[in-house]
């Protein structure tokens, strides 16, 4: 007889004993798996080009041109429309992105190996605040940063991983959960962490001091700058958990900006379920409102699918700053999470809650007998493409995937 709770702890065991190493920067068509020169990656559930948001559609414009395969905007179109390239799913390849998340072929990409169970996992490289691609701005702009940080950023990352063994990315992920992160919308701690890391590799390989002192100034200028690799690093924890056999346990949380879609271990390797994706509700820049945001967008809900971000607010106080609330809401948002996971992390404590593990595995059965779904931190991106982010907010899944998928689960395994 199945024992779907041996089965969790099974998964849940491969999510905390997973261990990340940050091992390179490459290029993406050289290392994604099924990458190619007409494919476009893009955060969240596959979805078709009619139904892609503003901010989506705005990425893979900007990706095309950054790409060189399109001149304009009219001729991107034209050729997304004639069916002259190809969109494909991140999570599909391993691969993982913020927001928009579109990687195109040329894109320098972060590598993270799991070292404990061999997998691995692929994140773009962050561009920072303003006008970005990730929420969908290409100007001219947006583009030069692009091309700056693919032929001098990337390379010098690149040259500095290289000459390292590595870094493990679940150290300074649990080193700055205790310095004030939650790991997705806040990572001061993590980038400086990260800054501290790569500062000594990048001036042993980079020759040029002015370059050295204008990648470390835009590292260093980004508190935003580890997100990627954190992304990448959950990515390579859950992917270990995916395809145990009788689990419940959530592998995949992610949003394309108009769905919302989960992938669950115990299930199909590509069997999504989604539901329409909620408007994030939170705070916005000057000259905004709720009425400019997008649904819900990106792939960086897979913090919270690993145990951390949403789930972890009780120890980043200072993030209700920016999202919202106060510090007895973040207190009681992680409270909240432990009632529909199956573990507590044995690497990422708390100090606020006497270093309790974060609440780690979310449980299907758990979200739809107690009708509680997860929590996730989140950017708003402008709902129409080229405008960018606009704010940050809160936002829950559908009750509506988890229950699809828990009679899904309960067909296949004849419950």
């Amino acid at each position: 007889m199945m024992d779907i709770n041996n089965a969790n702890q099974i998964a849940v065991d491969k999510i905390m004993n997973a261990r990340p190493i940050l091992k390179a920067v490459a290029t993406a068509r050289d290392v994604i798996p099924g990458m190619k020169d007409n494919l476009f990656l893009h955060a969240g559930p596959p979805i078709e080009w009619a139904r892609m948001s503003g901010p989506l559609r705005g990425a893979i414009i900007g990706a095309m041109l950054f790409e060189g395969v399109a001149a304009s905007e009219a001729e991107a179109t034209s050729m997304v429309e004639r069916g002259e390239v190809e969109f494909d799913s991140c999570h599909h390849h391993g691969a993982v992105g913020p927001m928009a998340g579109v990687t195109s072929a040329s894109m320098k990409v972060y590598v993270v190996e799991n070292v404990e169970h061999g997998n691995k996992s692929f994140s773009n490289l962050n561009e920072g605040y303003g006008k970005v691609l990730r929420y969908g701005a290409y100007s001219d702009e947006v583009l030069k940063k692009l091309h700056w940080m693919n032929d001098v950023l990337g390379v010098a990352l690149a040259d500095a991983l290289a000459s390292s063994s590595g870094l493990d990315m679940r150290a300074l992920i649990a080193e700055a959960l205790h310095m004030g992160d939650e790991g997705h919308n806040r990572n001061k701690a993590g980038s400086l962490l990260y800054l501290k890391l790569i500062a000594p590799l990048i001036a042993k390989v980079v020759k040029d001091d002015s370059v050295e002192s204008e990648v470390l100034q835009f590292l260093g200028d980004n508190a935003l700058s580890v997100l990627n690799p954190v992304m990448a690093a959950c990515k390579a924890m859950t992917d270990a958990a995916h395809g145990v056999e009788g689990s419940t346990i959530v592998t995949t949380m992610a949003r394309n900006g108009t769905d919302f879609g989960i992938r669950v271990s115990g299930l199909g390797e590509r069997q999504w379920f989604t539901a329409p994706a909620e408007i994030p509700v939170g705070l916005f820049f000057s000259g905004f409102s709720q009425a400019d945001a997008n649904p819900d967008i990106g792939d960086s809900a897979i913090t919270e699918t690993a145990g951390i971000g949403g789930f972890a607010m009780a120890t980043a106080p200072a993030i209700v700053t920016f999202v919202g609330g106060t510090p007895k809401d973040a207190m009681n948002a992680t409270l909240e999470m432990y009632e529909i996971t199956f573990a507590e992390s044995k690497f990422f404590t708390m100090p606020s809650l006497e270093f309790r593990g974060t609440p780690t595995g979310i449980d299907l059965r758990k979200v739809v007998e107690l009708g509680i779904t997860p929590r996730i931190n989140t950017g708003i991106a402008h709902k129409n493409a080229g405008v960018g982010q606009v704010g940050a907010g809160l936002v829950r899944p559908p009750l509506k995937i988890f229950e699809d998928a828990l009679v899904a689960f309960a067909e296949k395994y004849e419950l």
